[in-house]
């Protein structure tokens, strides 16, 4: 089975991105059965790593095959893939681990100091060329933001359901759209609109949330 790229699926109303698990695993371990391979690995995932939620996580989407029809295929999200691939003994597998590792680590140390959280967001921007000026009220809008979701907290609202709904609500107070027409205004999918928001569009979120 020889597989060139790893077949997705966007969701538009969850807004999330789906992966054909199959197509990782031919890839990852080079298996001549790679279908067979990933029934193995999901016993031992479920039964021996304790991976109750697993089958949960896996949705069946009909994807294109090589021979041009469609087949239900075992698709999962982002999270649940990175969860999958460290389960995998394939040297293919291990850069992959690493980085996990690495961002295992980093986010460890900016629970305990979070200012290193938001260094590290200014040399993410700076490095997308970003202005000081950009960088600035990005970061004072999050802290808007971030102090909106509090009270939301405070006041017994905890689903992102909810969030989402409030949070479009203000959204199209100021702009006279919803965040998903805005989104596609700009040509995004699963981005993060605020990052590619203008200092105006930027500046009018904060004075909304606010």
């Amino acid at each position: 089975m020889k597989i060139k790229k790893i077949r997705s699926s966007y969701d538009e109303e969850k807004e999330l991105w789906y992966f054909s698990i199959i197509d990782i695993i031919a890839i990852l371990t080079e298996s001549k059965n790679p279908r067979r391979y990933w029934s193995d690995l999901k016993t031992k995932l479920s039964d021996e790593e304790g991976f109750s939620q697993l089958y949960e996580k896996i949705v069946q989407l009909k994807l294109e095959s090589t021979d041009g029809k469609k087949y239900n295929t075992d698709c999962t999200d982002t999270e649940t893939l990175l969860r999958i691939i460290q389960s995998v003994p394939s040297k293919k597998a291990e850069p992959v681990k690493r980085w996990l590792a690495r961002v295992g680590y980093e986010r460890m140390k900016e629970m305990s100091d979070p200012s290193t959280a938001m260094d590290r967001a200014r040399e993410t921007y700076k490095k997308l060329g970003r202005s000081e000026k950009w960088i600035q009220q990005r970061m004072m809008g999050q802290e808007t933001r971030n102090k909106l979701t509090d009270y939301w907290k405070d006041h017994e609202i905890t689903e992102s359901e909810e969030f989402a709904i409030l949070t479009n609500i203000i959204h199209q107070e100021w702009s006279g759209l919803s965040v998903k027409e805005h989104k596609n205004l700009k040509g995004l999918k699963s981005q993060n609109l605020r990052d590619h928001m203008s200092e105006a569009e930027l500046i009018f979120t904060a004075l909304a949330e606010l």
